[in-house]
């Protein structure tokens, strides 16, 4: 097992067989009934197309074969029920000595395992299947594990949230020792917002997505009547059902989405058909990005993703919902969740400072602090170059973009692992250079534009004594200690304005 806590291969850890637990012996029917729907659809669809002709279930002509195929039939119907009772029989779990570990496999055997003090975040994930059946699964991410270290499915939905539960209390310090018998309830929770569906469906009607079909929409009529040939209208049958399945995807993950803060971390909710609660503990997320298309500036509406380890490069439906924060927000949500990410800002007038960083431009009479392109190589970024800048407060470094598609990204001091200096010939003809900032994959990339080659350097240097002081801060793997032991006792941080709960009868 490596120090990251990745997941690993091996024989099972010495442990009391009593702490060893089974998951639910329905598991293997909820995962593998594609399994059985492909064996009935083999054996039935012959004389199920029969009935609908109104002719005789059965083939007279296989009336001497008959006891054969049923014979065949349960032979492979008691095989693969069998597979699944072996599965179930041989899968196992175990929380004890610092460690979530799962075993599977009656053939080819292995184990995987995570520390609990390297959990990066929890999912509960109830497929359509497995809600009808009461049932869940766990995902547990873990630092540097490309996929999900250790998958748990499926247990009853009480007993995945008690597990997690208990999982989370481990990883937060709260409880230690090897006892897993003992129950932990599951910490209470604060929703803080939530987004409207009529603002989910508005912001995917007003998305670029929706920009770029209606011009191809208006290019291939406009070739249709130039070309006097409609068959064109056939061609974009296969473009015109991706897209509706890319609207549905957004909508299904989006539908619900509610943010809720707990004792043990930030948790988030959210799907229609499939439903999926994460639980990020404090600290774990490595960078954030909010960003406002143009269209969006009218309603004032946001969208924040960030980078989590162990999630990965978001690839997919699955962990671009994963890494979203918030798919559809106003100005007061981002700051509610700005302040649950970043407790402290580092700054004395939070409000001023990030309302600054996501919608302010550099001039004349600019006193926000942001550093900006130089004048002197606006012809790299016409439109841009007011706004291309950086902060960097006590506890993280701000860095914003983009005039029409505006962009704030905020990296915490502590999570940055390397940087990187880039100078094109053209930036170098006009003195400027780009800072990336390296943290884990995901959708968000730190990248600072065009800022001046002086004030680049003397930035990379000051940003790598920040982030080796702030990890020298860091003792702790354990959340709740950090926090307890966090706070210099000269000073108050000062937190970001929090914006109105879902109670409150303003807020929209």
């Amino acid at each position: 097992m490596s120090p990251e806590g990745s997941a690993t291969v091996g024989l099972p850890a010495k442990a009391d067989d009593g702490d060893w637990r089974r998951v639910h012996p329905a598991s293997p029917f909820v995962r593998g009934w594609v399994a059985l729907a492909a064996v009935g659809y083999f054996f039935g669809r012959d004389a199920f197309e029969r009935v609908l002709q109104g002719r005789d279930i059965l083939d007279p002509n296989l009336n001497g074969r008959v006891p054969w195929l049923l014979a065949g039939g349960g032979i492979v119907l008691l095989l693969t029920v069998g597979g699944f009772i072996l599965s179930w029989y041989f899968t196992r779990y175990q929380v004890a000595e610092g460690y979530v570990r799962v075993n599977t496999g009656f053939v080819f055997r292995q184990q995987r395992q995570a520390r609990l003090d390297r959990v990066q975040a929890i999912d509960i994930v109830q497929p359509l299947l497995a809600r009808i059946f009461g049932l869940a699964e766990l995902k547990f991410e873990v630092a540097d594990a490309g996929e999900s270290a250790v998958r748990l499915a499926y247990l009853p939905l009480a007993q995945a949230k008690q597990l997690r539960a208990t999982i989370l209390a481990r990883a937060a310090g709260v409880v230690s020792g090897p006892e897993t018998a003992q129950e932990i309830p599951e910490a209470p929770e604060h929703v803080v917002l939530s987004v409207p569906p009529s603002r989910l469906i508005g912001s995917l009607l007003l998305s670029e997505q929706t920009v770029g079909i209606l011009l191809g929409a208006a290019a291939s009529i406009a070739i249709s009547v130039y070309t006097e040939n409609s068959a064109i209208f056939l061609a974009l049958i296969p473009a015109v059902l991706g897209i509706g399945a890319a609207y549905w995807n957004s909508f299904n993950k989006g539908y619900n989405f509610t943010a809720a803060i707990s004792p043990d971390g930030i948790r988030l909710r959210y799907g229609l058909l499939d439903t999926q609660a994460q639980t990020l503990p404090p600290g774990r997320i490595q960078a954030l990005k909010v960003r406002q298309p143009p269209i969006w500036r009218i309603f004032g509406w946001y969208r924040m993703q960030v980078n989590v380890a162990g999630y990965g490069g978001a690839a997919g439906n699955e962990n671009a919902a994963r890494t979203t924060l918030l798919p559809v927000g106003l100005k007061p949500d981002v700051m509610r969740m700005l302040s649950l990410v970043l407790p402290d800002p580092g700054v004395e007038d939070p409000e001023r400072v990030f309302t600054s960083a996501l919608e302010g431009l550099a001039g004349p009479t600019s006193t926000d602090g942001f550093v900006t392109t130089p004048r002197r190589a606006w012809l790299l970024a016409p439109l841009g170059w007011r706004r291309n800048g950086f902060l960097a407060t006590r506890t993280a470094l701000l860095i914003r973009s983009g005039r029409w598609w505006r962009t704030l990204v905020l990296v915490p001091h502590q999570r940055t692992q390397s940087m990187a200096l880039q100078q094109g010939p053209l930036a170098r003809r006009f003195g400027v250079a780009d800072l990336v900032l390296h943290t884990t994959a995901g959708p968000v990339v730190p990248r600072l534009y065009q800022a001046d080659v002086e004030q680049a350097v003397q930035l990379f240097d000051q940003q790598a004594a920040r982030a080796r002081e702030a990890r020298r801060r860091q003792t702790s793997e354990q959340w709740l200690a950090q926090v307890s032991g966090q706070a210099p006792p000269q000073s108050e941080p000062q937190s970001l304005p929090q914006a109105p709960t879902q109670e409150d009868p303003q807020h929209g």
